[in-house]
């Protein structure tokens, strides 16, 4: 009898602002648990590390950034949570995320001077998902209005839309 770990499930929700990522991700962990399947949600940007408040400050405008460097957060954000997605990822847990790397290159490559490879560069070497679930949703259905933040205005998100339909492959199920 083996006691080898199987090594847990890498699943990304991703989508434009308000379109029902963080529910999802929530009711698909609920049923792996009840399922007994080890299962944890995480969520990018994660605001709770040291990148990750400089990436709150910018998102809730108390600070100014360039798109360049604002980008390099977001990545690095990524990257100083890859040590611990890796071992829980080897240790059986599936982790689900609400947004990952297509994010960063889809809202990043939505401003006017970066394009799609130059985001996707710093993100080479990540971990991998297994299945990126694509909630791809009409502006008029998303939850009523916009938030606060930067980026949550109708036309950054129409953008946004664009960048992902673009980023798809295919481990990208679309629903």
């Amino acid at each position: 009898m083996s006691n080898c770990i199987k090594r847990g499930a890498f699943i990304v929700f991703e989508g434009c602002d308000r379109s029902g990522k963080t529910t999802q991700c929530r009711k698909l962990v609920e049923k792996l648990k009840t399922m007994g399947i080890p299962a944890q949600q995480i969520q990018f940007p994660d605001r709770s590390t040291a990148i990750g408040k400089i990436i709150d400050d910018y998102l809730s405008k108390r600070i100014e950034l360039t798109d360049q460097a604002v980008h390099l957060l977001f990545t690095a954000n990524r990257w100083e949570n890859e040590p611990k997605m890796r071992e829980l990822l080897l240790q059986g847990v599936t982790l689900v995320s609400d947004r990952y790397s297509f994010s960063g290159v889809a809202y990043s490559s939505a401003k006017p001077n970066l394009n799609l490879n130059w985001c996707q560069q710093p993100e080479s070497g990540l971990p991998k998902p297994d299945v990126v679930f694509f909630l791809k949703i009409s502006s008029s259905c998303q939850r009523k209005g916009f938030g606060e933040e930067r980026y949550e205005t109708k036309e950054i998100q129409e953008q946004v839309h664009q960048n992902y339909l673009k980023l798809q492959d295919d481990t990208w199920k679309v629903s």
